[in-house]
């Protein structure tokens, strides 16, 4: 199967069904990144940026978030509440979970003044990012969690009415959500196959070659690039250590502020 990083997201957040995907499986080759993942607000809020939310909360406003829990939607959350942690201590518990289902219900809720900023993707929520600030629909983008050389790689035109520049005015450095002393937090979700754990390497190197010579050619690449996906083709034995990486690094953040 073709899957993303809740693979090992779900395991760290002790989602029930999610075990430790290195063990259970095997891991293939990547195939591209969701640049989208972003942290929206209502047009009229009072924060402008990420960081002013960070600031607030360490300032003691409590600041609801609304997120899908277990994964992909929930990291972000995880490393704004590390963040205040770390430039505020004590004062993490400021940033609350307001816990939902899918996009739809996430969005409600900002239209409901129910939350404060919510997860979202620009591919879902870049139309409300249009509205007039008097629609209570119209929200902004304050945070998207994609590294900077990723949404370098996004074409020019970006997507719907948000180019790629002003994309870029949501991820580090720009938006700062500070991970340690030396490095904002940021996360790519990545697309990656998973096969069963008794699956013949020969099948596994078949299909590392074929997706090499696919990439090599180039038209997955243009077609990935204008549906707002990254091509990142990495062999298997590349793309399992890199993502035992992420999972690694993931993991101090939820330990740290679970301690």
């Amino acid at each position: 199967m073709i899957f993303h990083d809740m693979a090992y997201l779900g395991h760290l957040y002790d989602v029930n069904g999610y075990g430790n995907v290195f063990e259970k499986f095997k891991i293939g080759p990547s195939v591209a990144i969701n640049p989208g993942n972003a942290y929206l607000v209502p047009k009229d809020s009072p924060y402008q940026s990420i960081e002013e939310i960070i600031d607030a909360a360490g300032n003691g406003e409590e600041i609801k978030v609304a997120i899908q829990p277990g994964g992909v939607s929930e990291i972000g959350f995880s490393a704004l509440k590390n963040a205040v942690k770390r430039e505020y201590p004590g004062k993490e518990g400021n940033i609350v979970a307001v816990n939902t289902g899918s996009q739809a219900d996430k969005n409600q809720l900002l239209f409901n003044d129910y939350a404060d900023v919510i997860n979202g993707s620009v591919q879902a929520n870049e139309q409300f990012t249009r509205l007039p600030e008097s629609d209570q629909k119209a929200m902004r983008f304050v945070w998207l969690t994609a590294r900077n050389e990723t949404i370098q790689k996004a074409n020019s035109e970006g997507l719907g009415e948000t180019t790629r520049e002003d994309l870029l005015n949501y991820v580090s450095p720009n938006a700062s959500v500070p991970m340690t002393d030396k490095q904002n937090f940021t996360f790519d979700k990545e697309f990656f196959f998973i096969y069963n754990k008794g699956t013949d390497q020969k099948i596994v190197d078949c299909i590392d070659n074929a997706l090499k010579e696919v990439y090599a050619k180039g038209d997955i690449k243009k077609r990935q690039k204008e549906l707002f996906f990254i091509p990142n083709y990495m062999p298997s034995s590349e793309a399992s250590k890199h993502l035992k990486g992420k999972m690694a690094d993931y993991k101090k953040i939820i330990n740290n502020i679970q301690s």
